[in-house]
């Protein structure tokens, strides 16, 4: 399949430090994209919409891949619900309609599985979009979500611009948060069990009772899924972002899904860790399951390369990296 996007073409990566951007950048650079657009928030503020307003007129890209988001665990998302939901749809609202007047020729906005309702159906298929109520932990930024989702949707109808909202499942991997207050399961999990195994503990303490079951997936895997369908071929990708009376929504994943309790076992065993996992069920669980249905993504011939057991073991590898640089202890 010839690419959609020219390897010549100018393309902003918006959050190219995050995870999930700076996987997106590594994959755009392995493919021969030199033309690529980035600015650190120093630089670029996204949630200042004059400032948006003036890159783009400036730069004129022509398409968009919108990772920047701030994010968080259950923990930031409980206690900062406000900055969730504002921050999200600044940065959301400036980059896409920004888009939009600067005639950008295809957007792909990053979102969340937890825009999905917290009792829907398993596996979570595109249409269960606001057919329920939401996980209440991280409501502020799953509506912040699904807003960007709209106005994605509302664009294509009235404008006839071809944006793409896509829903990754738990990412992880280079990049990665590992802040011991807000970061997300897997990587909190490995800083844990690597400080257990650094002081010699016996035990570690996980929130929750360790039964809600979670799908994850590596940050290049899902920057391979991105890219990809940004690539796919007119008629392919007009089936995602061209009916008026569905969402140009798709999810990313890889189809699996395994316990919190099982996720902690499986760092344990990366990591060489012998000692005790202790679960504090007076700690939320969230939602009790998250699988998505990829089989919309699967039908385009994309798959995941990267076993959870690999993904692991590379994101231990980068958590090392971080924490030798900073100078933490090893």
């Amino acid at each position: 399949m010839s690419n959609a996007i020219p390897t010549s073409a100018k393309i902003f990566v918006a959050g190219h430090r995050g995870l999930a951007g700076s996987a997106i950048v590594r994959k755009l650079q392995v493919l021969g994209y030199q033309n690529l657009l980035l600015k650190s928030r120093a630089e670029l503020d996204l949630t200042d919409t004059q400032a948006v307003r003036e890159f783009v007129e400036t730069h004129r890209p022509e398409y968009v891949f919108l990772a920047a988001a701030k994010v968080g665990g259950i923990l930031a998302n409980r206690d900062l619900p406000a900055d969730f939901l504002y921050e999200n749809l600044l940065i959301q609202n400036n980059v896409i309609y920004e888009s939009f007047r600067g005639a950008v020729r295809r957007l792909l906005f990053l979102g969340s599985s937890c825009i999905y309702p917290k009792l829907a159906p398993q596996p979570l298929k595109e249409e269960y979009l606001l057919t329920g109520p939401l996980e209440f932990t991280n409501r502020s930024y799953a509506i912040a979500k699904i807003a960007g989702i709209e106005l994605c949707w509302a664009l294509n109808r009235q404008h006839g611009t071809k944006y793409l909202a896509a829903m990754p499942t738990n990412l992880y991997g280079p990049g990665d948060n590992y802040d011991a207050q807000s970061s997300h399961v897997l990587p909190a999990l490995i800083r844990k069990i690597h400080e257990a195994v650094e002081q010699g503990r016996q035990e570690v303490v996980i929130w929750g009772t360790g039964k809600p079951r979670r799908e994850f997936l590596f940050s290049d895997d899902m920057a391979d899924a991105c890219v990809f369908l940004m690539n796919l071929p007119d008629a392919e990708y007009d089936k995602l972002v061209g009916r008026v009376e569905e969402a140009p929504l798709i999810n990313i994943g890889c189809g699996t899904d395994l316990t919190i309790a099982e996720l902690a076992r499986a760092v344990a065993q990366c990591l060489g860790y012998s000692g005790k996992l202790v679960f504090d069920a007076s700690k939320p669980d969230g939602t009790p399951r998250k699988l998505m249905d990829v089989s919309r993504l699967f039908g385009f011939g994309w798959r995941p390369r990267v076993t959870l057991e690999q993904g692991i073991d590379l994101a231990y590898e980068d958590f090392k990296s971080k924490i030798a640089v900073s100078g933490e202890s090893r």
